[in-house]
């Protein structure tokens, strides 16, 4: 296998990831039985509006109306179902508005009415509906400050719910007494769907833990009226009925990444869906998986690929930074580590095809990415510290840029051992 063979398995793979995500192939086999009267659509996030079409696609006899928010420029044309744009992973005003259309929607429904929430990754800041006296700017400033804190995407989650009407089950609450079926694509690890998109039709199950020390965490930065809502002593939620269906999900994507590397010849090893923490550690710990495979061929012998899910984090710190994402930085950290050792490859990008808030999935590397970038003068190492890998991998040429894909399984990893 040459270099060049190594680079197009592996992004082979990565479309048989995102493909397995589909939604147009996936919505329709989850629907539930079809209604004989009215049908009120509902949801949010990076694939809310491809959902919809889908959705109107699988059923063109069916009364179908209602409103969905998905990021900008990720809008579909749909015939019955209004998509709304709104901005992240920084809510706007736009996101402010499509919240209360979404929850009055919702609120309209009528006993013997069937409701659809169509939930993915990214519906948390395209529904910004803080709870008083927070406002839309300050709950601008919390999205702010969680991007940069470093924490788990489920403490951010915690911190989301607690600060939001909509969120945390609050859509759920609306649609009563109505039926509600929620079709969700997950990009959180382990699929919780209290996790994903904060769980706008789920009860919140942290809804009663003291979040101090989240909140300590946050630092001084934090608005007041957030503080206070946070530290303020709840309750836990009454549970109510939840018919929660997951259409696609990180696990999925990785078994069909696995069953092309089989068919290439390669023995794929999944080793999770839900890795998580600072995307550099993982990179250097990548490297020592990557480098006992091929020393000591286990847990196979090369060529061997090893595959993950999960959504890692970026930690900002003092630095300020430049232009990076959680992919980027992770292939950037493990090529340092691998300084070059021969026969490994590997791709790490966002099924959505945006990393963090660039316009690239990822990127993808080789043996020599490290000497070609030395070579136009450019220190790893330096990029690293700034957390300026996009760049870096802008220079040398190795960046993914799929565009918008319509679906979002988190993201995607493959280091490939010839």
């Amino acid at each position: 296998m040459t270099d060049d063979d190594a680079t197009a398995l592996l992004r082979r793979m990565m479309t048989a990831a995102i493909e397995a995500a589909d939604t147009a192939t996936v919505l329709a086999s989850h629907l539930p039985e079809k209604p004989t009267g009215r049908c009120i659509v509902v949801g949010a996030g990076k694939s809310a509006a491809a959902m919809a079409l889908a959705l109107e696609l699988a059923w063109p006899d069916v009364d179908l109306a209602g409103v969905v928010v998905t990021r900008y420029e990720h809008a579909v044309p749909t015939s019955r179902i209004e998509v709304l744009e709104a901005s992240h992973p920084v809510p706007d005003a736009a996101g402010m508005e499509a919240a209360r259309k979404v929850m009055a929607t919702a609120a309209s429904a009528g006993e013997g009415d069937l409701v659809i929430a169509l939930i993915s990754g990214g519906g948390s800041s395209l529904l910004p509906l803080p709870k008083a006296p927070l406002t839309l700017e300050e709950k601008i400033t919390v999205n702010k400050i969680l991007l940069k804190s470093g924490l788990t995407i489920e403490d951010m989650n915690k911190i989301r719910r607690r600060l939001s009407l909509i969120k945390g089950g609050g859509l759920a609450r609306a649609v009563h007494p109505a039926k509600l079926v929620t079709l969700a694509i997950s990009d959180v690890p382990g699929d919780d769907p209290a996790a994903i998109a904060s769980g706008p039709t789920v009860p919140d199950p942290t809804a009663g833990e003291d979040l101090t020390p989240l909140v300590d965490r946050l630092g001084t930065d934090l608005p007041h009226a957030a503080r206070e809502i946070l530290l303020a002593p709840t309750k836990e939620q009454s549970p109510f009925d939840v018919d929660y269906r997951l259409i696609a999900t990180p696990q999925l994507s990785l078994e069909a990444a696995a069953s092309v590397a089989r068919e290439a010849g390669l023995t794929p090893t999944i080793l999770g869906d839900a890795l998580e923490g600072e995307a550099r550690e993982l990179g250097i710990a990548m490297s020592g998986m990557a480098t006992w495979v091929a020393r000591q061929k286990a847990p196979s012998s090369p060529p061997a690929v090893l595959l993950s899910g999960g959504e890692t984090t970026v930690s900002i710190g003092g630095t300020k930074p430049g232009r990076g994402g959680r992919n980027t930085e992770f292939l950037l950290s493990l090529a340092i580590a691998l300084n070059g050792r021969a026969n490994i490859h590997a791709l790490a990008a966002d099924t959505d095809g945006i990393d963090g808030t660039e316009d690239a999935a990822g990127a993808i590397i080789g043996p020599d990415i490290l000497a070609r970038a030395e070579r136009i003068g450019l220190s790893p190492k330096h990029y690293l510290a700034r957390h300026d890998s996009y760049s870096l991998f802008d220079a040398t040429g190795d960046l993914i840029k799929t565009g918008p894909t319509l679906t979002n399984v988190n993201d995607f990893r493959a280091v490939l051992v010839r």
